[in-house]
């Protein structure tokens, strides 16, 4: 716990919230990161005060407060512990719709196609190829097939700047550990991808957040915190952002770039969604091709298992320093996995999963305009997630409403987990991939916008 309570007490000093309203939300963060797992015993309350430096009395408000939104129990005798928010809501199965994970749909007319596919190559493919060490960032022909997939976004993307690794967010740790130094800084947006925290608590390294406003991140605040403390990186999900669904233009995108390019700061752009929109806003690394370290894969466009991720680095030279770092976090990407992504970008498999994953994306976001018509939120068209802000007036916040809807089997995650800069809005992601067709997709948005309607439901107990 001693990490825990470090990482802590830098939040408490960072933020201006009552220590007793920020400490639940520190605890759901690091439920979201994995930092905390259902379970985990916390410090008592004397103990956790002298950690902290906090006194008794607001300690004790904050566990009161965690246990209110369902975080923690109690147990006389025993002390307290970690509750957790998966125990009501499986992944799959059962009555329960899993929407807290963004993941695409799953079109049902392709199912068949995709069997086929992998079985002629399995049956085509010398066993034992696929089970020695593989070349490391791939194969030429895979390569080759990521070099195909990324000109989709941008033309300066040659071969031998192009890695193959297993998923993006291995993609990430490798590139953190390689651009910041513990104690170093990367600045990004007050919301984002909670691995990104995650990776960055691992490895020491502090995120900055930018001030921002409807559009994304302000060039403004990137170019302040350049001159006060040049940050060793700048971490960017352009596209259908995760979580606001955000898409930077093209003037917000070049004048980040700018900046960039000006102070010499190696951007890190997740485009994780960046296929999805059928035309998007130029990638940063045509804006800035030698400074980007350009990083997308399959877990957005095809499916969540294929853990496939291409990264194209700024040049040739340091594709192989980057080689390095991957090598010492990942030793190399699933072969199986791998050759399912090279054949399916090569026969077309990939376009036409992209093509049929778009289509069903656009079906549920218009079955979300309609059931959730008397409510503000943000969406994208191509893209399969929203983020809700919850008015003041419905009489929830965002961590209360996200406990009820799990306790009634639909899973969502509140701005807790995506906070950078320690003030989460009161605001939830719903993701709509999930849901096994459009009438459970419905079913769930017609449930949500019920609870959200009747904050009555606030006071009924939680099993």
């Amino acid at each position: 716990m001693a990490s825990l309570t470090h990482h802590w007490i830098r939040k408490l000093t960072e933020s201006r919230k009552p220590a007793y309203l920020l400490i639940p939300e520190l605890i759901e963060e690091d439920l979201a990161s994995g930092r905390l797992r259902p379970r985990d015993r916390l410090p008592g309350l004397r103990d956790l005060a002298d950690e902290l430096q906090l006194n008794y009395t607001t300690v004790a408000r904050a566990y009161a407060e965690a246990r209110k939104r369902g975080l923690l129990d109690s147990r006389a005798g025993s002390g307290t512990f970690v509750r957790g928010r998966t125990a009501t809501l499986p992944l799959s199965g059962g009555s329960s719709v899993e929407m807290t994970m963004n993941m695409p749909p799953e079109p049902a007319e392709l199912a068949a196609r995709l069997r086929e596919s992998a079985a002629r190559l399995f049956s085509a493919t010398d066993p034992y190829r696929l089970l020695r060490y593989q070349d490391f960032g791939g194969t030429a022909d895979d390569r080759a097939a990521g070099t195909k997939w990324l000109k989709r976004r941008f033309d300066d993307c040659d071969e031998d700047k192009v890695l193959v690794c297993p998923g993006i967010h291995s993609a990430l740790v490798a590139l953190v550990s390689q651009l910041a130094r513990p104690g170093g800084t990367i600045c990004l947006d007050t919301l984002a991808y909670p691995g990104i925290k995650a990776i960055a608590a691992q490895l020491g390294v502090r995120l900055q957040a930018l001030a921002r406003d409807d559009d994304g991140p302000l060039a403004h605040a990137f170019e302040a915190l350049c001159k006060s403390d040049k940050p060793s990186a700048f971490y960017c999900n352009p596209t259908i952002q995760n979580p606001s669904t955000v898409t930077l233009s093209s003037k917000r995108r070049e004048a980040l770039a700018d900046v960039a390019l000006r102070y010499s700061v190696p951007i890190i752009e997740d485009d994780a969604y960046g296929m999805l929109p059928v035309q998007a806003p130029d990638a940063l690394a045509t804006l800035a091709p030698d400074l980007t370290y350009y990083v997308t894969g399959f877990s957005k466009s095809f499916g969540a298992g294929l853990r496939v991720a291409y990264i194209r680095a700024p040049s040739a030279r340091r594709s192989q320093h980057l080689a390095g770092a991957l090598r010492a976090t990942t030793v190399m990407a699933s072969p199986f996995t791998v050759l399912l992504a090279t054949q399916w970008v090569s026969d077309g498999t990939a376009d036409l999963m992209l093509d049929a994953i778009r289509a069903e994306s656009a079906a549920r976001q218009e079955v979300a305009a309609r059931v959730l018509s008397d409510w503000k939120f943000d969406a994208d068209p191509a893209g399969f997630h929203l983020w809700m802000p919850i008015p003041a007036e419905c009489g929830w916040n965002a961590s209360e409403l996200a406990l009820q809807l799990r306790s009634q089997g639909i899973g969502a995650v509140s701005a807790a987990a995506f906070a950078t800069d320690g003030n989460p809005p009161e605001a939830i992601r719903v993701c709509l991939g999930g849901p096994k067709n459009l009438d459970e997709c419905e079913d769930a948005l017609r449930l949500i916008a019920d609870t959200v309607e009747h904050p009555h439901h606030l006071h009924l107990p939680v099993m």
